[in-house]
């Protein structure tokens, strides 16, 4: 029973979409981490609207997991790239 409630919870605060792409493993790869930069992007900016967390750490942050995503993109590019070529 526990189980089953933690798992109903996981699926609210985290919920995961299919990939509807084409399904290399470098792109879907690439979909679940800015499904994740979505997730963390929106529960930063509820915590900033709240008040529980000033602009200065917010806008950190935010830069912080743009830069991520930005290194996922250009793995993926750079995978892609490098399988095209074969």
């Amino acid at each position: 029973m526990y189980e089953k409630q933690s798992n109903i919870k996981q699926d609210f605060l985290y919920p995961i979409s299919p990939y509807y792409g084409s399904p290399t493993n470098d792109t879907v790869i690439f979909n679940a981490k800015l499904q994740e930069f979505a997730q963390k992007i929106g529960f930063l900016a509820n915590l900033h609207s709240s008040g529980k967390v000033p602009s200065e750490e917010a806008y950190c942050q935010v830069e912080y997991l743009w830069r991520e995503l930005e290194l996922t993109k250009g793995n993926v590019i750079n995978d892609l790239q490098d399988q095209g070529d074969r």
